[in-house]
């Protein structure tokens, strides 16, 4: 199984609810050198942008990613700077509301925003 293969499992799964960040962090947790509990446990408060509608969960499981594989603040900056371009806010309770406006679910909305941080990461990560 790829790592979005692993995404769409835990986005998809009936019996566990992960977050946005668990759902980034967890397919990549041995790039973090984490076990996959790890990886939930340390994503398990960054859901619904740290709690209180601030930065999105998935921009911030994979900025964690990113610095756990060493990557550059350059990196950090180009996979925000992607995400807004895509979605033109970082924050968790402004894509809501855009998806609210586009007459999008939240749930099918937060996944596509997992899989976008994925595929974002996926792509930063490959970059030597």
């Amino acid at each position: 199984m790829d790592r979005m293969e692993e995404t769409r499992a835990l986005r998809n799964d009936p019996d566990v609810h992960y977050n946005c960040a668990q759902s980034v962090l967890v397919p990549f947790s041995d790039v973090c050198g984490l076990t996959k509990e790890q990886a939930c446990a340390l994503g398990a408060n960054f859901g619904s942008g740290m709690r209180h509608g601030s930065t999105c969960g998935a921009v911030t499981g994979a900025l964690m990613v990113l610095g756990m594989a060493q990557k550059s603040p350059e990196a950090a900056s180009v996979l925000m700077r992607r995400f807004r371009e895509k979605n033109q806010v970082l924050d968790c309770a402004g894509l809501l509301q855009r998806a609210k406006a586009n007459g999008e679910e939240k749930k099918p909305h937060c996944d596509r925003m997992v899989y976008e941080a994925v595929e974002l990461l996926e792509e930063l990560l490959a970059d030597q």
